[in-house]
């Protein structure tokens, strides 16, 4: 009985190592980076560059800051410092899932709003 026990949680604990996600936040609160996505089936780039407390960001040849706060290594929180209307005055929360290499996967949403997106980032410097 022992044995077969044994057995059974080995082998949990082998598929759950299985499984184990890559989070290595630290390596991604700093440098530049871009997005890519697709809107109405066109690809579209933004490219952002992030220190400790600012994020300036370029889409379409328009740039714009946004305050950063970090909550821990993986979350932080955006605040627009010129927001254009009452929908750019809404904080948005970023949570990094997952590390890999030179990209993360990460899911944003405004604050208190539980439907969330997802997106993958890659850091280019």
């Amino acid at each position: 009985m022992k044995k077969i026990l044994f057995l059974a949680l080995l082998s949990l604990g082998l598929l759950t190592s299985c499984y184990n996600v890559e989070l290595n936040c630290k390596d991604f609160k700093t440098g530049e980076f871009q997005f890519e996505y697709e809107v109405n089936g066109i690809k579209k780039t933004s490219h952002f560059v992030r220190n400790d407390t600012l994020e300036i960001d370029t889409f379409e040849g328009k740039t714009d800051t946004s305050k950063v706060r970090w909550v821990n290594d993986c979350e932080y929180i955006l605040e627009k410092l010129h927001p254009k209307n009452m929908a750019e005055k809404e904080a948005i929360q970023m949570r990094i899932l997952s590390t890999s290499g030179n990209s993360y996967t990460f899911e944003f949403s405004k604050i208190g709003n539980t439907n969330k997106q997802q997106g993958t980032v890659t850091k280019i410097k």
